[in-house]
């Protein structure tokens, strides 16, 4: 980063950047986390390399023990020989000290997205025992373990998977529930593959439709959900059944029960300016903190109990249109605690305290990444009355757990075992955070990983977009290794999306492109990169955006997508579920019927702009998602423009580890070849740079003829 200063662009906001600062002393939980994760030998390894990325240790959300001397927490870790993840539940002190293994967590379950499940956990009224969900052998069950590492042991025995539970106040009772049992799905997932599938609106037509997507850790046949193309399995709609085990007695068995009284969500809220987006309440429920989404802007709000007193809005500064993302109460006190999670800033989280009877608001914590439950910037840390215990990320340093101080704002890690890793990181391609404006003076943000300067010339530059909050493995959906890139001699910029996305599809991808050029030109500008060796890949959005960079700009010298991008085979498809397909296909790319709107499909489809993409593509795509996309996928392949890999019973966001590793590292591969001009002789990659030499053959006989034409 040698020669990066502050800049602007036409005038506007100055374009910064601030290298991490040097990694502070208290770090010291290296010898608990060696003990506790092999993946720690590899310190002070040769580089950073991709698996070391897949392999980094994830939090769940901390959960506070009724004391509040004590949090349990779920790690998962990725395994690349058995194709799974391994899962554990710890309890940690909050004065410090080893945190105690308690408990395997079982197979991670996820949406039918591909993101994980955050774990359930509840720990009993006198703080012996923690309850959570936990997938084993086939089955979901709730267990049961002991705090002080005891043992474990599923409490629940039922035919059907276990879907919700709650432990009573006195911690006498489990209460769950239950839906189809596991024989009843499978005997309807046979009868299908027996009788034929009928089609209809439910079906995900364009994957196989037999067992092809992974759900609750087993090959299971997919129905349509009810928003978008969520998917659930089959009996999915059958009603929850309510059980109950008496916990002094669960020998006994369960017996049938009432559902638990139903937590307060967002939608029970009624009247008051603007729409309801959050609720959380007091523990005994007294009190209610409410987030409003309104014409104005984001406010937050305290209701008390019904006839008990009036509502109460935060009027100060600090929490008035703010980007609130997670709200809760302090235990036994008149504070709010809310987070911020701020664009300008990179995503970074701040968290404050309101205090609903002074109307005072105070921040406990500032961070420059993310200080939450976990990798999604809207779950919570978990309160005591004096603590937080929160999982703290930055773009170039992997999740921990951390104690802050809600007083003070005091950190002090508390259990780091990805810290080799972080120290790797820091020292050979830290992060720094970018701010700058584009020629409309929009401001964007992204993290920028720099590659040192070969043989006196500026390193070529990735480019991923859509969104980077906390640890950067790959940007969204984790495709694109960005440390590995900078540490083999390409600066990798993650790009935050405009926090005012616009409406209409194609502004917002010409205003994003504008502000991708913008931060070409910074760079190069500075000497920091090459203009002329430029690559870039996204997922979902940021898979349309990277076409659209690819038909649209001639700074881009190759890309890599993972996921398809409208077009017609995809309204084709898509359109068989009706009204709830076409009336989201008009809402966000303003597109109806093909017939109905050409021009418009003829600025959007890839389809029909196959002539306007003149680099190589690589296409790592899930296999429920890439027939979408043969409209404008085989054409590009028979030409030698293009690269197809399909990943087999993987969902939007691919997540089994062996598959993760291999989109790594062919997306290294690739732009190493297409940006560098390097080849690995490792054996079994011949093949894949026979096909992409061919490819860089054909685009040069390509240009020429193009030349020929515009002569």
């Amino acid at each position: 980063m040698k020669g990066l200063g502050s800049f602007g662009l036409g005038g506007g906001m100055p374009f910064e950047h601030a290298l991490r600062p040097p990694l502070r002393r208290h770090w010291r939980g290296l010898a608990a986390a060696c003990v506790l994760f092999a993946a720690c030998g590899q310190t002070l390894a040769a580089d950073v390399a991709p698996r070391r990325l897949l392999e980094v240790v994830d939090f769940g959300a901390p959960v506070m023990s009724p004391d509040g001397s004590r949090v349990a927490f779920r790690v998962a870790q990725a395994s690349v020989e058995r194709n799974t993840y391994d899962t554990t539940w710890y309890v940690q002190s909050m004065t410090g000290g080893l945190p105690r293994r308690v408990a395997d967590g079982g197979v991670p379950l996820r949406d039918s997205a591909g993101n994980p499940v955050p774990p359930d956990a509840a720990w009993s009224p006198d703080g012996r025992w923690i309850y959570y969900r936990a997938l084993h052998d086939g089955r979901i069950d709730v267990w049961r373990a002991a705090a002080d590492g005891a043992g474990s042991q599923a409490l629940t025995h039922d035919p059907a998977d276990v879907r919700a539970f709650a432990v009573s106040q006195d911690g006498a009772t489990l209460t769950y529930s239950v839906g189809a049992t596991r024989v009843e799905v499978a005997d309807a997932e046979q009868r299908e593959y027996d009788l034929g599938i009928r089609v209809d609106a439910s079906v995900p037509v364009g994957q196989p439709l037999h067992r092809s997507g992974l759900l609750e850790g087993r090959p299971a046949t997919q129905r349509y959900g009810g928003v978008w193309f969520d998917r659930g399995g089959l009996l999915a709609e059958v009603p929850d059944r309510w059980k109950a085990l008496d916990l002094r007695h669960p020998e006994g068995g369960a017996v049938p029960a009432q559902a638990p009284a139903a937590r307060l969500v967002a939608e029970d809220i009624k009247g008051g300016e603007g729409v309801p987006t959050l609720v959380a309440e007091e523990h005994d429920g007294a009190r209610i903190a409410v987030l409003w989404r309104a014409a104005a802007g984001v406010a937050l709000s305290m209701r008390p109990r019904p006839g008990a007193g009036r509502e109460v809005v935060c009027r100060a500064e600090l929490c008035t249109g703010k980007a609130i993302t997670s709200v809760q109460w302090r235990p036994a006190s008149n504070e709010i605690l809310f987070t911020v999670t701020d664009p300008l800033e990179g995503l970074a989280q701040s968290i404050f305290a309101w205090n609903v009877v002074s109307d005072a608001v105070r921040e406990v914590v500032a961070t420059r990444g993310l200080a939450s439950g976990g990798r999604d910037s809207r779950s919570r840390c978990a309160a005591s009355t004096g603590m937080l215990a929160c999982v703290t990320s930055e773009a170039d340093r992997p999740p921990r757990l951390e104690r802050i101080d809600l007083e003070t704002g005091a950190r002090r890690v508390l259990f780091e075992p990805n810290l080799a890793l972080a120290q790797d990181i820091a020292e050979r391609t830290p992060a720094a955070l970018l701010r700058w404006t584009d020629a409309q003076g929009d401001v964007f943000t992204g993290q920028l990983f720099a590659a040192p300067r070969r043989d006196g010339r500026p390193p070529p530059l990735f480019i991923a977009y859509y969104t980077c909050p906390g640890f950067l493995r790959g940007g969204m959906g984790d495709e694109w290794p960005l440390a590995s890139l900078a540490a083999n001699g390409i600066s990798a910029l993650c790009i935050n999306q405009h926090h005012e996305r616009l409406p209409d599809r194609v502004a917002l991808y010409t205003q994003t492109l504008g502000a991708v050029e913008a931060v070409i030109d910074l760079l190069s500008a500075q000497g920091a990169i090459d203009p002329e060796r430029v690559g870039m890949g996204g997922l979902s959005l940021g898979s349309a955006i990277t076409l659209w960079a690819a038909m649209h700009s001639d700074r881009i010298s190759a890309v890599s997508v993972a996921s398809p991008v409208v077009s017609y085979n995809y309204y084709l498809m898509g359109s068989l579920k009706g009204d709830a397909f076409t009336a989201g296909l008009h809402g966000i790319w303003q597109l109806g019927a093909p017939n109905e709107t050409p021009e418009r499909w003829a600025q959007l489809s890839p389809a029909l702009n196959i002539d306007r993409i003149r680099v190589p593509v690589l296409m790592q795509i899930p296999e429920q998602e890439y027939l979408y996309a043969l409209d404008y996928t085989i054409p590009l392949l028979r030409e030698q423009r293009a690269d197809l890999y399909v990943f087999p019973n993987e969902p939007h966001q691919k997540f089994q580890p062996r598959h993760k590793l291999a989109v790594y590292e062919r997306n290294l591969d690739w732009f190493r070849f297409w940006l560098l001009d390097v080849e690995d002789n490792a054996p079994g990659k011949a093949a894949q740079y026979a096909i992409w030499r061919g490819m860089r053959e054909a685009q040069g006989r390509d240009h020429v003829a193009r030349r020929s034409l515009d002569r």
